[in-house]
């Protein structure tokens, strides 16, 4: 009998070989389908800057998905939501965006949102089955030209904060 995969989320400080390898493997998906200028993923560095949280998550000891959670007025933003294909649909990425949401909530956001593109057909199922609903453009994407957003998507799901415990 299948014993449930090991599922761990763990905070990264700094980029590390297996960040840059999951991170390089979500960039070569999104070079195919998108200009350039219509890529709004945050570079290496600027993912690990006070505001934002990222993580890595394990499946058997293996890094084999990552996701950042940032803080802006107002709302915080998923950033560079990648899981490999071959660990799709064992509950890694279910995992890690419950551990961002909670980062969200405990950072006193009452929404989390995100920016993805149009042929991400997988990661728009996701997210609308986790409860994310389609929204305007949000923060700097909706200052942007219509060309750089016309291929993106923009969810946004409320968290709000739980109550105390008594």
């Amino acid at each position: 009998m299948n014993q449930p995969a090991d599922v761990t989320i763990e905070l990264v400080k700094a980029p590390t070989t297996e960040v840059i390898g999951l991170l390089d493997a979500l960039n070569a998906v999104l070079a195919g389908p998108y200009s350039e200028e219509q890529r709004h993923a945050l570079p290496v560095d600027r993912l690990f800057q006070p505001n934002i949280r990222f993580f890595i998550a394990r499946l058997d000891g293996e890094a084999v998905a990552c996701g950042g959670v940032g803080f802006y007025a107002g709302f915080a933003e998923l950033k560079r939501m990648y899981t490999k294909p071959s660990v799709r649909g064992r509950g890694v990425a279910k995992k890690l965006l419950a551990r961002l949401e909670m980062e969200a909530r405990n950072a006193g956001q009452a929404s989390v949102c995100i920016e993805t593109g149009i042929y991400q057909r997988e990661a728009m199922k996701f997210y609308e089955g986790m409860g994310y609903r389609r929204c305007e453009a949000f923060g700097p994407y909706a200052s942007m030209p219509p060309t750089a957003i016309e291929t993106s998507v923009f969810y946004e799901k409320r968290v709000p904060a739980k109550p105390p415990a008594a």
